[in-house]
């Protein structure tokens, strides 16, 4: 074990013995939700993540990270105002669009408009949150993100997610 100075205080420490191949192997084990987070800007800023997370109920709060490296995190370091999309298992096409490098997102899915204070929204999706920003938490090569949702609106009961795991995009069997 290693010791490191952390911002999670002296509760948490630091192993070198999960490398990066490992931690991976096993993350890949958790299936998570996938949903689209978009900032305003010029132009504006879209990314896939499955980090997403409720955090409270009282008061409200979401979550998700980002990379540092992430194309879309200067507009998202600097952005007061979020959204969060939850794609619907027909919009794998979505996830594959926000997570390509190198191209004009926003351009290339089209089903978008512009919500309060520039935010862009994605339509056609599960649900949606509109969410201000209320803290960054640096982690790693990561900041996590808390917000808090301003309005949310649920676009299809009767939709199912878009669920990532394994690492690759698969769909959830509603049980009997």
């Amino acid at each position: 074990m290693v010791e490191e100075s952390n911002p999670w205080g002296d509760l948490v420490t630091v192993s070198s013995l999960v490398d990066a191949d490992l931690f991976r192997s096993l993350l890949r084990r958790h299936a998570a939700a996938v949903v689209v987070v978009t900032a305003p800007g010029e132009p504006p800023a879209g990314f896939t993540a499955t980090s997403f997370t409720s955090v409270s109920l009282d008061p409200p709060l979401v979550s998700f990270c980002l990379a540092h490296t992430a194309s879309a995190w200067p507009a998202v370091s600097g952005a007061d105002v979020v959204a969060v999309h939850v794609l619907t298992e027909e919009q794998e096409h979505v996830a594959r669009t926000f997570s390509t490098r190198d191209i004009d997102r926003f351009a290339a899915h089209g089903d978008w408009e512009t919500g309060p204070e520039g935010v862009p929204l994605i339509n056609g999706v599960l649900a949606r949150l509109v969410c201000r920003v209320v803290r960054r938490v640096e982690a790693g090569d990561h900041t996590i993100v808390l917000a808090a949702p301003e309005t949310g609106s649920v676009h299809d009961d009767l939709a199912t997610p878009l669920v990532y795991h394994d690492g690759t995009y698969t769909h959830l069997r509603r049980a009997a």
